[in-house]
């Protein structure tokens, strides 16, 4: 039977990603070869996904078809969030496909990697 194993991120600089990483989500790294991987970023808890960076030199997309959704409860803490994971590298993303009320803020990582700040209270008018 088939599970979730890591999210696999390349990354041109795997100690920058690796600091920002962990700041941003209070994960832990480790570095023993966990699931094959040289560094791997786990929950402190154990539970939930582990990051697995993983060294490229393949620009990030614009427009990526898959990337990382960070939820929190609200507008405010999303504007907060938004605003701490700038202040630790993270940069606004200038998104030319937002709907006219989005419930989410595009930043991209140290990285360039892109990512949302989903506001899980937003109503959607249903």
């Amino acid at each position: 039977m088939l599970t979730f194993g890591v999210l696999a991120l390349g990354v041109s600089d795997v100690q920058r990603a690796a600091d920002f990483w962990s700041v941003a989500l209070g994960y832990k790294l480790r570095e023993d070869g966990f699931g094959g991987w040289a560094k791997v970023l786990v929950p402190p808890d154990g539970a939930g996904t582990a990051i697995a960076l993983q060294l490229s030199q393949t620009p990030p997309e614009d427009h990526p078809r898959l990337h990382i959704d960070l939820h929190v409860a609200d507008a405010t803490e999303q504007a907060a969030e938004a605003a701490r994971l700038v202040s630790l590298g993270a940069t606004r993303v200038e998104w030319d496909s937002y709907p006219d009320d989005p419930d989410f803020i595009v930043l991209a990582d140290t990285e360039g990697n892109r990512f949302c700040i989903v506001d899980l209270s937003y109503d959607h008018g249903g």
